[in-house]
């Protein structure tokens, strides 16, 4: 049947059969470089072939919702990229890469909706400023993914486009609040893509999905053009299929922006040349990582995660690293959460902030106009009038305690690396499974450490749970690694050394390859 297929693109033209050789599944931006130097590959066959699969299994088949707007000039554009290798131009780091958005990242030429219906139809003046990067890098943008309502949680459920499915277990969530880009990578629906992170929301998405996720250090990427949360928690990173294309889209995305005073830090702290200098095999070797107990889970519903984190820590013990037991019960995620999360306090400034800049003609204006709308899902309308009520919630005491907490928490997990002489912490993102799409919320998530500190954290494909009815390979999990501020090079050393020896990530089962055919247009 193969042979047929092949057959037939050889009959319709070199362009459409050189598409057709082209294997678009678990591919790398290595890969589709490579495929498009030695003319394999055209840049407008890529974006049909992902197109085709957003066609077939975003809102059929397993009917995943991961996006919520297709860039209508994407083929114009990736026929404008064919074109400038024909005249003899040069590729660019990203050149013809699809990439998704999560849809809380202002892009000029398409809506930002922030997945919530108040700001339906809502387009923003500029393109983010992390957006802008990736596009003078030569990324092609696919698409726009589906999020949790103003990126508030932790289940990528919107007032705009509805629930996410995690493609592993449609019954469960794909993690959020980026889930929608988490679902989309893991699925195949394109290249790589990004995340936004206030407590979790990049790194929950890659473990639910057996992905890639980087929070970089506060600082190292701008945020100009994010749709806000917090200006003390918020972060924009990477999303990708390997450490290899995280850290490509991380190369792009960084760097000083005067309009995101903290990436002022980054000048002195960026490395010359590229991360990926770091990618390196064999980095495990000698590496003191510290398992931090604290938040691993002790009840019957964390046995599975356990399971899975016991031979990841087997694997990197095998491949050279010096595992260090510590424990510091004051690292609990509840009591942190409890004790020194400053969304609230800061979302109604940052977000009044936000809407100011989308112009007269946008559909809302303040955080006032969004609650009066209506059109709010209930789980964040708490949330949003909570934030409203505040006259001025960076002037009330308790922000400013939480403020002080912070630091003397950056200074005490700085301290606790320093003691034990750690590289980084190593522990489940997540001590539970993803939780069905039905749950209020998912429980047990452990990404505000890195919130909180601003410290940066990758997280990995560790591997799955035990295989269901719902999961035929079983649901991901997903190891992260936690280091000092601007330890991004030594992090992705680790993070691609357990990568390599651990080849963890499985694409699932509900969004197989197409017939080859169906993408030769």
């Amino acid at each position: 049947m193969i042979r047929i297929y092949l057959l037939a693109a050889l009959a319709a033209g070199p362009a459409r059969a050189a598409n057709a050789r082209f294997d678009v599944m678990e591919t790398s931006i290595a890969k589709i470089h490579e495929s498009i130097a030695a003319g394999r590959l055209t840049c407008r066959g890529l974006v049909r072939l992902y197109l085709d699969r957003i066609e077939a299994y975003d809102q059929k088949g397993p009917a995943l919702n991961s996006i919520i707007t297709v860039n209508p000039r994407a083929l114009e554009q990736a026929e404008d990229m064919d074109k400038v290798l024909r005249r003899g131009g040069r590729m660019k780091p990203l050149h013809c890469i699809p990439t998704v958005l999560k849809d809380n990242f202002d892009t000029a030429d398409m809506p930002t909706t922030a997945g919530s219906a108040a700001l339906a139809g809502s387009t923003p003046l500029q393109d983010a400023a992390a957006v802008a990067r990736l596009k003078e890098n030569g990324a092609l943008i696919l698409a726009k993914t589906n999020l949790h309502e103003f990126a508030l949680a932790g289940m990528t459920l919107s007032s705009v486009s509805g629930q996410t499915k995690n493609p592993y277990d449609l019954t469960r969530t794909p993690g959020g609040s980026s889930g929608g880009t988490g679902a989309a990578l893991a699925a195949n629906l394109a290249a790589v893509g990004t995340g936004s992170d206030t407590m979790n929301s990049i790194r929950s998405p890659s473990s639910a999905n057996s992905l890639v996720g980087i929070r970089p250090t506060r600082g190292l990427v701008s945020r100009t053009g994010l749709v806000p949360v917090s200006f003390t928690q918020d972060a924009a990173g990477p999303i990708a299929r390997s450490v290899a294309d995280a850290v490509r889209l991380l190369d792009a995305m960084k760097g000083y922006d005067p309009k995101d005073p903290p990436t002022a830090y980054s000048i002195a702290a960026i490395p010359e040349g590229s991360y990926t200098a770091f990618l390196k095999k064999g980095g495990l070797p000698g590496a003191r990582l510290g398992v931090l107990r604290a938040l691993f889970g002790s009840q019957p519903v964390h046995e599975e995660v356990n399971r899975v984190m016991d031979r990841a820590l087997a694997t990197l013990k095998k491949e050279g690293a010096v595992l260090v037991e510590v424990g510091d019960p004051a690292l609990d995620t509840a009591a942190l959460l409890a004790e020194m999360d400053v969304q609230k306090y800061e979302f109604k400034r940052d977000m009044n902030a936000y809407l100011q800049t989308l112009g007269p003609k946008a559909p809302v204006h303040s955080l006032a106009d969004i609650l009066a709308s209506g059109k709010s899902l209930k789980v964040s309308e708490d949330f949003l009038k909570t934030a409203q009520g505040f006259e001025n919630g960076t002037d009330e005491p308790d922000y400013k305690a939480r403020r002080v907490k912070i630091d003397d928490l950056r200074l005490r997990l700085a301290n606790l690396m320093a003691e034990n002489r750690l590289d980084a912490l190593v522990y489940p993102h997540q001590k539970r499974l993803a939780v069905l799409a039905t749950e209020p919320s998912q429980a047990d998530r452990n990404g505000i450490l890195a919130s909180l500190t601003g410290y940066p954290a990758i997280t990995v494909p560790a591997g799955f749970s035990a295989a269901g009815p719902d999961a035929p390979i079983g649901v991901p999990v997903g190891i992260e690694f936690l280091g000092r501020a601007w330890s991004e090079p030594l992090l992705i050393r680790l993070a691609f050394g357990f990568e390599q020896a651990a080849r963890a990530r499985k694409p699932p089962l509900s969004t197989p390859a197409l017939e080859l055919t169906k993408s030769l247009r």
